[in-house]
């Protein structure tokens, strides 16, 4: 398997498709979002924040471009890259993040992640678009070793 695509009827089920990676997704995942703006990104990452355990409200990281909210199961770090170009992307050595440096491995949440020129062995790359009758599709596609992630998603799925 190496992709899965969720049909969603609205926010509330954009958000119930980050519940369910909350769910499934271990320690050390990193999930790449892409997709227009208002296509359900941070809604996503609330979902999954609020199946960790997270209390605090997570909004988008645009102007601080990195959340990090430790007090769930396992941290969410969610990053957000849509005001930065490629060279002030690198600047920030955010591969710290997914290899567990400097804080503790969690769920790495990065939005605009085309603007990543460095990137882990593994993770998913989550495409949300607006359907033409005003719904969403997430395609979820495995990138390396997160094939596993993505099993583990199926599997939750039903």
């Amino acid at each position: 398997m190496s992709a899965l695509t969720f049909h969603l009827a609205d926010a509330d089920a954009t958000a119930d498709l980050g519940a369910l990676l909350g769910r499934s997704l271990p320690a050390g995942s990193v999930i790449f979002l892409t997709g227009n703006l208002g296509s359900g990104k941070t809604t996503l990452v609330q979902g999954l924040g609020r199946e960790l355990g997270i209390t605090d409200a997570i909004a988008s990281p645009t102007f601080t471009l990195i959340n990090e909210y430790l007090e769930g199961r396992l941290p969410l770090y969610h990053l957000d890259l849509y005001r930065l170009d490629p060279a002030e992307v690198q600047a920030l050595n955010l591969e710290s993040y997914w290899e567990g440096q400097e804080q503790p491995l969690g769920i790495v949440a990065i939005e605009w992640a085309e603007r990543l020129a460095i990137r882990p062995d593994a993770y998913l790359e989550i495409h949300l678009t607006m359907t033409a009758n005003g719904q969403r599709q997430a395609e979820i596609a495995a990138i390396g070793k997160a094939a596993n992630w993505l099993e583990a998603i199926a599997t939750s799925k039903t």
